[in-house]
Parts: C-alpha cells; sequence; structure tokens
C-alpha cells in the first residue's frame, strides 16, 4: 500500500480516486502543492498535483520517499523534470483527454468575439438592445494561423474547415501527409502571424516557446487580427499582448489562459517573500486585460467538459496503477 497526496482537488475526485486506487492510502487537499504545508505527508510515496501546482525542486525535496508524480494534465512545465531525473522518480502525464474539448472551446472564443456576443450580452443585461458597434465578421473565407498542429491544434484545423476557413500553420517538426488530407499549408511563423486574420495558439510551453509570441514579432501580425490562447499563458508576452491591442495590431483576443495567471487564482502569493517584480508587473497587466471590451477571458476551462474530466481521472488512475504494478505508462521524458 502506497501514500498518494492528491493536490487541487475537485469536487468529485475523492470518491472517483478512492474507489479506482482502493489498494492505496490516499489524502486530499484542495490547495496547490506549494500552499498545503500539512505535517504528516512527508512519507509520501506518490503526489498527484495539477497545473498549478510547482512541483519545484524545493517543494519536492520535502518528500525523501517521492517516487512518482501523476499530473492530471497534459502539459508539464510546473514540474521540474531535470530534478526528478536525479531523484529518480517518475512523470506521468494525461497525454490524451480533450483534443476536441480544447478545439470546441477555442471557437467558442473566437465565435464570441467575430460576432460581439460578450458585448452584446453586457449591453442587453442592461436593457440596450441597440445594433451600434455589434457588427460582426463571418468565418466563411477567412485565414486561421494555426501555431502548433498537435492533437488539438489538429482538432481546430478540422473544425475550421468545416467554417470554409483557410487554414495556414506553423510548427517545427511539420506532417506533410495531414497538410495534404486536412488542406492547409505549413509556412514559417512569421509568414502565419503577417497572412492570417485569426491566430490560435496550440504549442506546448518551455524554454523554446516562452514568450514565442513577443514585442518583436506581434508586430508583423496582420493588423486587425484576432488573437486566441487556450494552450498556456506564457507563450505570449502579455505587455506585448496589451501593446498589440492599444495600437489596433489586433482587434481583440480570446484567453483562456494568462501569463502568471496562478497569481490571478491565489492572490496571496503576491506577498510571497522573493517574488520578481516581473511577476507583479504581469500581473497587474492581467488586470487591465480584464477590463477590456475587446478581451474575452475564460478562468482556463477550455480542458473542463465532463466528458474529458472523466477521461482525466480515469487516465490518471490507470498511471498510478500501472507504476505500482512495475508497468509505468504515460511516463515523461525531458523535451
Amino acid at each position: 500500500m502506497a501514500e498518494i497526496v492528491f493536490f487541487e482537488v475537485q469536487k468529485g475526485d475523492r470518491q472517483f480516486y478512492r474507489r479506482h486506487l482502493k489498494d492505496h492510502k490516499l489524502h486530499f487537499h484542495a490547495e496547490p502543492l506549494d500552499t498545503a504545508h500539512r505535517p504528516g505527508l512527508e512519507q509520501a510515496e506518490a503526489l498527484c498535483v495539477f497545473i498549478y501546482s510547482p512541483a519545484s525542486a524545493e517543494n519536492l525535496s520535502r518528500f525523501p520517499n517521492l517516487r512518482l508524480i501523476a499530473t492530471r494534465s497534459t502539459g508539464f512545465n510546473h514540474i521540474d523534470l531535470d530534478y526528478c531525473r536525479s531523484r529518480g522518480i517518475t512523470v506521468c502525464n494525461v497525454p490524451v483527454y480533450g483534443e476536441n474539448t480544447v478545439a470546441e472551446h477555442t471557437f467558442a472564443l473566437l465565435l464570441s468575439l467575430s460576432r460581439n456576443l460578450h458585448r452584446a450580452y453586457l449591453r442587453t443585461l442592461r436593457e440596450n438592445f441597440s445594433l451600434s458597434g455589434l457588427q460582426g465578421f463571418d468565418l466563411a473565407g477567412k485565414t486561421l494561423g494555426v501555431v502548433g498542429t498537435g492533437r488539438i491544434g489538429l482538432h481546430v484545423i478540422k473544425i475550421a474547415r468545416g467554417f470554409n476557413m483557410e487554414v495556414l500553420a506553423a510548427d517545427p517538426a511539420p506532417n506533410p501527409f495531414l497538410a495534404q488530407v486536412l488542406q492547409f499549408c505549413y509556412l514559417p511563423l512569421d509568414e502565419v502571424l503577417s497572412r492570417s486574420d485569426i491566430i490560435s495558439l496550440h504549442a506546448p510551453l518551455n524554454e523554446q516557446t516562452r514568450h514565442l509570441i513577443n514585442r518583436q514579432n506581434i508586430k508583423k501580425i496582420k493588423k486587425g487580427a484576432l488573437l486566441i490562447n487556450t494552450a498556456r499563458g506564457g507563450l505570449v508576452e502579455t505587455e506585448a499582448l496589451l501593446e498589440a491591442l492599444n495600437t489596433g495590431i489586433l482587434s481583440g483576443a480570446g484567453l483562456d489562459v494568462l501569463e502568471g495567471e496562478e497569481f490571478l487564482a491565489e492572490e496571496e502569493k503576491l506577498f510571497s517573500p522573493g517574488l520578481p517584480r516581473e511577476a507583479l508587473s504581469t500581473m497587474l497587466k492581467n488586470h487591465l486585460l480584464l477590463h477590456r471590451e475587446d478581451v474575452v477571458i475564460t478562468p482556463h476551462i477550455g480542458f473542463y467538459s465532463r466528458e474529458a474530466v472523466a477521461r482525466i481521472r480515469e487516465t490518471t488512475a490507470r498511471n498510478i496503477n500501472a507504476y505500482f504494478a512495475g508497468h509505468p505508462q504515460n511516463t515523461v521524458k525531458n523535451p
């Protein structure tokens, strides 16, 4: 029997994992890893975390018996893989759970902007039914630029083709066969930015992709384009995004993720000793974004459908059981 500690537990998690991991001793916490300083957990052999639990060397050092980290996400930028490798800690993720789920949310954000749904909704709440300033535009015939053609990006392309959109894509590992089948074209990132009416981000976050959209290349975006980000907030330099909105380079943005969004979820972190000045600056810029009419923000719910959450739970339970049965699955390697 292994001791397993769960962080960022949501409604329904406890019942599910107790049923599917009944051979182990489970501890559940609603808080992220770095805020749940509870005595008696140091003997845990496995941690089960989500994206707001920074599995840093400092936090993981509290668990001398740790052998497994099971993250309930596809992304793993919140985990120090080098430290895990140095200690022989296995890391497992959920590689597939909701490519259609996130892709559908991508288009929910896009349609909200293209048809001014958020502006219209707020206006009608005030019993104002004027059409002034609410004219939208058709997606048919527009060019969608997809940055990152993994499972989610490809599903976005399929939906876009259903809207009769033209599609351009940027990816360091292009797939010419799928491009031919789905009728889209791979181009360098700068060209995708300059030719697309809408840009949608679906890249993982790592050292190579951090601030993939930045103050230098955001100026190359086609004037008046929309930016959609349902991947990771760190892909976009927040200062560059604000500048592009202020100058009309972008006519709007749909954001399910924000750079430094963990501070919005838990603002007490802003008072942590040693907090970098950049984090506070980004937080203030995020508050500016929250009050803009040309920006639609959702609280990282792109993955959050009944079906996707069920798939995440099932895969996570299988990952944990497989590891303790001696045949780990869905293990993460250093990129």
